[in-house]
């Protein structure tokens, strides 16, 4: 078992949003992002995997490939299935969230 205490794990980049690898194996990716105001995950997708994201401090907007904004916050999840493009940008407030997604990116 590992244990994680996400609000101490979070590091944050001054010029691009951070995506640090909390667990990587085979079976899946969880990774914890930190974002400054203003800083945007450019639009992509995962081709493979379903992304499962839930907030954890600050607002930001979740923009889905065909353009349908969400402003989600604290408790918030979201489900992008595999392909659907999304793109997501951190409001007045640094932006934390938790994305997993399933198998390796190398398998």
């Amino acid at each position: 078992m590992k244990v994680f205490h996400l609000p101490e794990s979070v590091k944050f980049d001054q010029h691009r949003p951070h995506a640090e690898p909390l667990h990587v194996d085979k079976m899946g990716r969880v990774l914890l992002f930190g974002l400054r105001p203003g800083q945007t995950v450019a639009e992509h997708s995962a081709p493979s995997s379903p992304v499962y994201i839930v907030v954890l401090s600050g607002k930001g907007i979740f923009t889905s490939g065909d353009g349908i904004e969400h402003v989600l916050g604290p408790g918030a999840m979201l489900v992008i299935n595999p392909n659907e493009s999304h793109a997501i940008r951190a409001l007045e407030d640094a932006l934390t969230f938790v994305a997993i997604l399933h198998g390796s990116p190398w398998s």
